[in-house]
């Protein structure tokens, strides 16, 4: 009998939807959106955080103008409790799909361990 590994797939992707993880992220991320200054400051953040990134994966320099503008909206993001609630939120679905990912990932992990004496 042969398993499909992408019919696994869709299975996690509903497992991941009906989480404790992903309905708290929802619902932190639709409360979010539902109010204006929480929405602009996350949006903020959020503009930044993509801009550093990029600049990060070219391989350019991240100005200090650039550090302290991003650590100023940070700062001012933490002011907002649903902002930050968000953010941890999104910290938690992380973790959970890091763990996934390494559970997914042990069978190479062990194929290629092995293969180095390992």
């Amino acid at each position: 009998m042969s398993t499909n590994v992408y019919d696994y797939a869709y299975e996690l992707e509903k497992a991941l939807r009906t989480s404790e993880e992903y309905v708290g992220l929802k619902q932190m991320y639709d409360m979010v959106e539902n109010d204006p200054e929480a929405k602009a400051m996350f949006d903020e953040f959020r503009q930044i955080q993509m801009q550093l990134q990029q600049k990060q994966m070219a391989g350019e320099d991240i100005s200090e103008d650039e550090v302290k503008q991003a650590q100023l909206v940070a700062n001012r993001v933490q002011t907002n409790e649903l902002v930050t609630k968000l953010m941890d939120a999104e910290q938690r679905m992380s973790m959970a799909i890091s763990e996934l990912n390494k559970i997914i990932m042990k069978p190479l992990e062990e194929l290629y361990g092995s293969m180095n004496g390992q």
